[in-house]
């Protein structure tokens, strides 16, 4: 019986927490409105009620969407996607194949275009081949190698100056202890000697 109950509340709070508005959205019967919120990628819901059938995401920060958050919105009819700046590289294959799946007749596609990198600006996501994707992935990663490679140019610039700094402190430090050594032998003079073996005292 206790366990039965158990069961009960948490399909209860479980539906309860399904059905909650996400958080900086607003929302309206099966309608959820996150728009002109400035929303980027990682501050976007990462779920959404499975009775949601309008979402609307325009005119936000947006430049990609997590992998497989509308897939289980079943019961969604429209989707506003439109007014974000969409970057067209490795992270927007998901999008793309989304869009690709909805019904003729859908607008979730329109005004969905790309804003970088600069060869795709002003293209629509749905209408990119998939090889020009796959050229994005690799103008993404080239940039990422470029970067590695400065950073990595700047890393053995510092080393050398550092060993540039270390071997002339060496040789100062040498310099500096020959001449302390030689003043030392000059000042211990033969006189110096004399002198101090007349003061000692005799042995009986």
């Amino acid at each position: 019986m206790k366990k039965f109950l158990l069961m009960c509340l948490l399909l209860l709070f479980g539906g309860q927490r399904s059905s909650a508005c996400p958080h900086l959205c607003s929302c309206h019967s099966s309608q959820v409105d996150c728009s002109s919120r400035s929303l980027t990628a990682s501050s976007l819901p990462s779920s959404f009620s499975a009775g949601t059938s309008e979402l609307r995401l325009h005119n936000n920060l947006l430049t990609t969407l997590p992998n497989g958050l509308l897939d289980d919105l079943t019961s969604l009819r429209s989707v506003s996607l439109h007014g974000n700046p969409w970057a067209c590289d490795c992270g927007i294959l998901y999008l793309r194949a989304w869009l690709l799946r909805q019904p003729a007749g859908s607008t979730s596609h329109v005004g969905v275009n790309c804003s970088s990198p600069p060869k795709l600006r002003g293209r629509l996501v749905a209408y990119l081949t998939e090889q020009e994707v796959l050229d994005s992935c690799h103008y993404w990663y080239c940039d990422l190698a470029l970067a590695s490679q400065v950073c990595l140019l700047v890393f053995v610039v510092v080393q050398a100056a550092l060993l540039v700094a270390l071997i002339f402190f060496l040789k100062r430090f040498e310099k500096v202890s020959k001449e302390a050594k030689r003043i030392t032998e000059e000042s211990f003079t033969p006189a110096d000697g004399q002198r101090e073996n007349e003061y000692m005292p005799l042995k009986p």
